[in-house]
């Protein structure tokens, strides 16, 4: 079964697309915060991850990068409210992360997630990355 993980604060958005997900094979897991969402992908297969932008923005840009360590090959899409300005979605585009406008349908999260692709993992140590950013 595919996997998404939400990282969100937001749970009814999580409850709604986990049911209409859910009727297509696809499960999903909900973490209200960056590092929260870090550990899980460092102990579960995840198939890809939405994430809210304001949680990233919050967790701060580089560690936006470190996905990258702990689920090379990952899709991550950036969930963002309707009225975020443009600069601030390119922003996320810039950073390899493809990005979905609040509210949206189930299938457009997964047609998103279809096409974001990843980079490979750097090499670097992802384990103290983690404790670095997460504590």
């Amino acid at each position: 079964m595919n996997r998404i993980l939400l990282i969100d604060r937001d749970r009814a958005l999580g409850a709604s697309l986990g049911m209409a997900c859910l009727e297509r094979g696809v499960a999903i897991r909900m973490a209200e915060t960056f590092c929260e969402g870090v550990r899980y992908l460092m102990d579960f297969p995840i198939t890809a991850v939405l994430v809210d932008g304001a949680v990233l923005e919050a967790a701060g840009v580089d560690r936006g990068r470190i996905f990258e360590t702990v689920a090379p090959g990952v899709p991550v899409v950036v969930v963002v409210s309707r009225g975020t300005p443009v600069e601030e979605q390119v922003k996320f585009e810039l950073q390899g992360f493809r990005v979905l406008v609040k509210p949206f349908a189930s299938e457009e999260v997964l047609d998103k997630l279809e096409w974001a692709e990843r980079s490979t993992a750097s090499g670097r140590d992802a384990a103290a990355q983690v404790r670095a950013i997460c504590g």
